[in-house]
């Protein structure tokens, strides 16, 4: 077990460096790549669009080197990456890593109350409808998935807002000043996943309960309930976890048009500033931060499909 572990950690974080490398290069490129000028836009995110002129874009210009050459620059920034750094921000000029931290924080709370939401809805609506095929859970599961699932999140988000917040008055619109400001951008990641946990969850409950040790458990004498909990949903918890593990990529890009609309303040909001403001060790931070949110989240569900395992538990007790 031991030696298996020690080769998945070792592949994930070889994934983890090559996807830092991989994404901050690219980062690296586009950022510089995009149209207008670089030091105007930086010196307006440090002073404002009002208050910037040509001799503070030279100002800037001058100040981080930036008609240097490209490929200087990137070195520079692999052998910070290398260190563990990644540079300071070029509009607050903080140190990137405080800030992504910062952030990172509410990334994961809003990710994980969408996951808890959609668990907790999804979940019991696929259970039942594995159960009864045909019913009125596997009908509404259906009905779900195809309106939910093919929805935009922007346009998911704005309806919520309009009937939630707006004439409802039950939620703040946006930001994270007030309590419950959580609550309505959690709900917009957790409304398209509900759907689709519910769909697979059915769909593995279906074909948990025509396995022959489903159909031996009730001949031992076990109630429909208890062969269930005991055996059943112990296989059936396995596509449903790594289907978990596929949508994390998902989540994230979610996350990113969710907390921009939301205006919380993740990962995916500083992101869309960052680019905006050409901030580029930011853009390079933020965009790591969530490659390897990614690389952190699979390996939380390939521990979880390895624990839950039938198989495995038979060979330990065997």
């Amino acid at each position: 077990m031991s030696s298996r572990w020690a080769a998945v950690l070792a592949r994930r974080a070889l994934q983890a460096l090559v996807l830092a490398l991989f994404v901050g290069t690219i980062c690296f490129f586009m950022a510089r790549a995009l149209p207008g000028d670089i030091a105007t836009r930086i010196a307006a995110g440090r002073y404002g669009y009002d208050l910037v002129s040509n001799a503070a874009a030279d100002a800037v210009r001058a100040e981080l080197g930036l008609d240097g050459p490209l490929g200087l620059a990137l070195l520079q920034w692999w052998g910070e990456l290398m260190r563990g750094q990644l540079g300071t921000s070029l509009v607050t000029g903080a140190p990137v890593w405080q800030e992504v931290i910062h952030q990172l924080g509410h990334t994961i709370a809003l990710s994980v109350a969408a996951i808890v939401l959609a668990a907790a809805a999804g979940l019991p609506l696929g259970i039942r409808a594995g159960l009864r095929p045909g019913g009125v859970a596997d009908r509404l599961t259906v009905m779900l998935a195809v309106v939910l699932r093919a929805m935009p999140p922007f346009l998911l988000a704005l309806l919520l807002m309009l009937l939630v917040a707006v004439q409802l008055g039950m939620l703040p619109v946006a930001g994270d000043a007030h309590n419950g400001g959580l609550l309505l951008p959690a709900l917009t990641l957790a409304l398209p996943l509900t759907a689709g946990l519910a769909r697979v969850t059915r769909d593995a409950v279906r074909d948990a309960v025509l396995l022959p040790s489903h159909e031996f458990a009730r001949t031992k004498g076990l109630s429909d309930r208890q062969a269930l909990w005991r055996h059943a949903l112990r296989h059936a918890a396995l596509p449903v976890v790594a289907w978990l593990g596929v949508q994390a990529v998902f989540l994230v890009e979610g996350a990113l048009v969710v907390e921009t609309l939301f205006a919380w303040p993740g990962i995916g909001h500083a992101l869309v500033h960052a680019v905006f403001g050409r901030d580029v060790p930011m853009i390079q931070g933020t965009a790591l931060c969530m490659g390897l949110l990614f690389v952190g989240f699979n390996v939380l569900v390939d521990a979880a499909c390895f624990a839950l395992d039938p198989r495995r538990v038979r060979g330990e007790g065997a």
